[in-house]
């Protein structure tokens, strides 16, 4: 963020986000990184890096996607290879969709050609599957943000969550006969049931710190969701919480988990170490790149703590 730029009052929170990589390589292999926020969501980036290496930064150029998605694609050297990215972000600590208005559905004939794409089945969001099942289980609620709600309502008390049973090989349709899964499961099944009703929703992933919220697990990972347009508007619904949620920073989003993955492999390279953060600060309190301290966090219990020096200043 430059230097002077004043900071509206709606962002009253601050959060610390980022994540730790690190790759083994056996011979050539590339990247592409999708670990940056995205600019259009409900959050102000305050400083932001991105570590492309452990020494200088390997070969690497950035893009942006078809969705609108910020992707780096990085060259791999044989051996061990650390990405860190790390960021301050702004917020607000009024919760999801909050100040949405006008929640009545468009029509397919009125939907902008831009979001018609995410009406369509893809591949882990197989709506053509599901369609029998949506409509005999949703068909007779009101279009629009009721039955968006009565999907995640019915997906959040019959689809069991299991922390690490995902697998990159599921789709909707399978997590369905199933019954469990992680969040891009949830997020999967929220997308394919609303878009057999051609309300266009796309696949969302990002962070999401424990604010007013804890987490008993403690756990710190990246979270995905969906996003449904209805009434000009992109609404978040999350199945797996259903409930709205604060501080949410949206990384990717796209038709399913394909467009939203962290990073995508090309060559002989494996993931060895992991780690993601997503917790509240004091601004002003740390930067990006101070080594982490979890003592500092202002969140994971019911209230919501607002910075002290936004509060009285």
């Amino acid at each position: 963020m430059p230097p002077n730029t004043a900071i509206p009052p709606k962002y009253d929170l601050t959060v610390r986000v980022g994540c730790s990589l690190v790759y083994e390589a056996a011979g050539p292999a590339s990247l592409l990184l999708n670990l940056r926020p995205r600019p259009d969501g409900d959050h102000l980036v305050l400083s932001e890096a991105l570590a492309l290496g452990l020494g200088p930064p390997l070969p690497s150029e950035e893009f942006t996607d078809s969705h609108g998605n910020r992707v780096c694609r990085v060259r791999l050297t044989p051996g061990r290879n650390l990405f860190r990215h790390d960021a301050i972000i702004a917020i607000s600590a009024q919760p999801d969709n909050h100040g949405r208005s006008g929640t009545a559905a468009l029509n397919a004939g009125e939907l902008p050609t831009s979001v018609l794409r995410y009406t369509l089945p893809s591949r882990y969001c197989d709506s053509d599957k599901l369609s029998g099942f949506a409509w005999q289980k949703f068909g007779d609620i009101e279009h629009g943000w009721p039955r968006v709600q009565a999907i995640s309502r019915w997906l959040h008390h019959h689809i069991e969550y299991r922390y690490a049973s995902g697998r990159p090989d599921l789709s909707a349709w399978d997590v369905m006969q199933r019954g469990y899964g992680v969040c891009r499961d949830f997020a999967h099944l929220a997308v394919a049931l609303n878009r057999t009703f051609n309300l266009p929703a796309r696949y969302v992933t990002g962070h999401l710190p424990d604010i007013g919220c804890p987490d008993p697990e403690n756990h710190m990972d990246f979270h995905a969701y969906a996003e449904v347009y209805i009434g000009g508007h992109w609404y978040t619904t999350d199945p797996r919480f259903h409930e709205p949620r604060i501080g949410r920073v949206k990384v990717s989003c796209g038709m399913d988990a394909v467009d939203g993955a962290f990073s995508t492999i090309y060559g002989p390279a494996n993931l060895t170490y992991f780690q993601v953060w997503a917790y509240q600060v004091v601004r002003g309190s740390v930067g990006v790149g101070d080594p982490l301290d979890f003592s500092q966090r202002l969140d994971n219990q019911w209230t919501v703590r607002h910075d002290p020096a936004l509060v009285s200043g």
